[in-house]
C-alpha cells in the first residue's frame, strides 16, 4: 500500500516507549544524564552552602529520577552512587555540621523503593508491548497489509482508530484481484470494541473467497449479506448482546472487459467520490440497506449500478469517521466541497496518496483531533495502461 506522508495523529497520550524514544540520541539512549547531573549538582551545591544548610539528603532524588527513565541495572548503579556519594560528602564536613545516620537511612530507604519502583515500572511496559504486539498482529490480520499495484489498482489508506490502544475498530477495507476483475470492499461495522472487530474479520474472509472466486459482484454481494446474518446468529446462540449488529458497505468491481465502467453495490454506505482533473463527480445513494438488514427491504439486496469511469480518476471512500466528524460549533466536516475546492486549485491532488493525506488532514482539522469514531480513508484508481514502446525497425 503507498505510505501516507506525514505523520498520523493518534487519540490518547504518547505510551511509555514514545516517551524514552526522546532520551534517545543518534540511537543511544541518554536517560543516564538527567540523574547523573543532579548528582553531580547535589553534591556541588552543598559543598558551597554553609554548615547550617545541608542538601545533601537531597540526594535521594538520584534513584528516584533514575527509577522513571533508566532501566532497573541503571537505577541500582545510580542508588548505589548516590549512598557512597552521600557517605563522603558527609563525612567531609566537620562533625557538627554532618547530617548523620538518619539521612543515611533516608537514602539509603529511598534508593531500595527506587530500585522495586523501577522494576514494577519496567515490568509493566513489557506487558505492554507484548498487548501492543497482539494488537497489531489483529491489525495486520484484519486489515491485511496491501501490494502497491495491487489487482492493477493505485491505492493509498490511511486508518484512524478511536481507540488507540486497540488500533483496529470496526472500519474495514480489501482489494481482492481474481479472474472476473479487481474487487474493492470498504464498510463500518456497527459499534465498537472485540465486537466489531470480529463481525469485521468474518465479512472479510468472506470478501477475500468470493470476491476472487464469484464472477458476478451480485452474488459476493449476496455472500457478504449470508455471512453477516450467519455471524449474528452465532452470537446470539453464544449468548453476547450484539444480536443486532449490521455493517454498512461500499463493494466495488473494476471489469477487466470494460475499463470504463465501475460496478457499485451501496449497503447502506456513503457513495464513492469520483475525484479527477476535472473536478468531482457524486453517485447518487440508491437506498440499499446495511448488511445484516436485507430481510427488512422489500426489493431485497441493493441492485449492481453500473456506472462510467472517466480515465484517470480516483475514487474516494471514506467511513462516517470522516463524514460525521465535527467542530466545535456541531457543524458536519464538507468533504464534498473541500475536495472540489482544492482540486481545483491543484488536479494533481486526485492522485491516491495525496488524496488521503488532504481528507485525512482535512478531517482532524476539523474536529480539532478529537476522533469520536473510526475514521478510515481509502483511495483507489485504475493504473495508467502503458504506452507502447516503439522500436526500431531492422533489415
Amino acid at each position: 500500500m503507498t505510505k501516507v506522508p506525514g505523520r498520523l495523529p493518534r487519540a490518547g497520550h504518547p505510551d511509555a516507549v514514545e516517551r524514552h524514544q526522546l532520551l534517545r540520541v543518534r540511537g543511544r539512549s541518554v536517560a543516564w544524564v538527567p540523574p547523573l547531573v543532579l548528582l553531580v549538582g547535589i553534591t556541588v551545591a552543598d559543598f558551597n552552602t554553609t554548615g547550617e544548610f545541608r542538601i545533601i539528603s537531597w540526594i535521594v532524588l538520584v534513584p528516584a529520577i533514575a527509577a522513571a527513565i533508566c532501566g532497573v541495572w541503571a537505577t541500582a548503579v545510580f542508588a548505589v552512587l548516590a549512598l557512597v556519594t552521600y557517605v563522603g560528602a558527609d563525612n567531609a564536613w566537620p562533625h557538627e555540621y554532618q547530617t548523620g545516620l538518619p539521612d543515611f537511612i533516608l537514602v539509603a530507604v529511598g534508593s531500595i523503593l527506587a530500585c522495586l519502583a523501577c522494576a514494577v515500572r519496567v515490568r509493566g511496559e513489557r506487558r505492554m508491548l507484548h498487548m501492543r504486539d497482539i494488537a497489531e498482529t489483529t491489525r495486520r490480520t484484519v486489515l491485511r497489509p496491501l501490494p502497491s499495484d495491487w489487482g492493477g489498482l493505485e491505492h493509498a489508506a490511511v486508518y484512524l482508530a478511536a481507540d488507540s490502544e486497540a488500533r483496529v475498530g470496526g472500519d474495514f477495507y480489501d482489494i481482492q484481484p481474481g479472474p472476473y476483475g479487481t474487487r474493492v470492499l470498504i464498510g463500518d461495522v456497527q459499534g465498537k470494541g472485540l465486537g466489531a472487530v470480529e463481525a469485521a474479520a468474518a465479512l472479510l474472509g468472506t470478501f477475500r473467497e468470493a470476491g476472487y472466486h464469484e464472477p458476478l459482484l451480485g452474488t459476493v454481494a449476496e455472500r457478504l449479506e449470508v455471512r453477516m446474518v450467519r455471524h449474528r446468529e452465532h452470537t446470539d446462540a453464544l449468548g453476547r448482546r450484539d444480536g443486532d449488529r449490521f455493517a454498512t458497505a461500499a463493494l466495488l468491481g473494476f471489469r477487466d472487459d470494460d475499463p470504463d465502467t465501475l460496478d457499485v453495490v451501496l449497503f447502506g454506505h456513503e457513495p464513492p467520490l469520483f475525484v479527477g482533473s476535472g473536478g468531482v463527480r457524486f453517485l447518487l445513494p440508491d437506498g440499499g440497506l446495511p448488511l445484516g438488514l436485507g430481510d427488512l427491504a422489500a426489493d431485497g439486496l441493493p441492485p449492481v449500478r453500473r456506472v462510467p469511469l472517466l480515465p484517470g480518476e480516483t475514487l474516494l471512500l471514506t467511513t462516517d469517521g470522516v463524514t460525521e466528524s465535527r467542530d466545535g460549533e456541531g457543524v458536519f466536516y464538507p468533504l464534498a466541497d473541500d475536495v472540489a475546492r482544492a482540486v481545483a486549485a491543484d488536479p494533481d491532488l486526485a492522485r491516491p496518496h495525496r488524496l488521503v493525506a488532504f481528507v485525512r488532514d482535512g478531517t482532524v482539522r476539523h474536529c480539532g483531533n478529537r476522533l469520536v469514531d473510526d475514521t478510515t480513508v481509502f483511495a483507489v484508481r485504475r493504473r495508467p495502461a502503458p504506452a507502447p514502446v516503439r522500436g526500431r525497425l531492422q533489415s
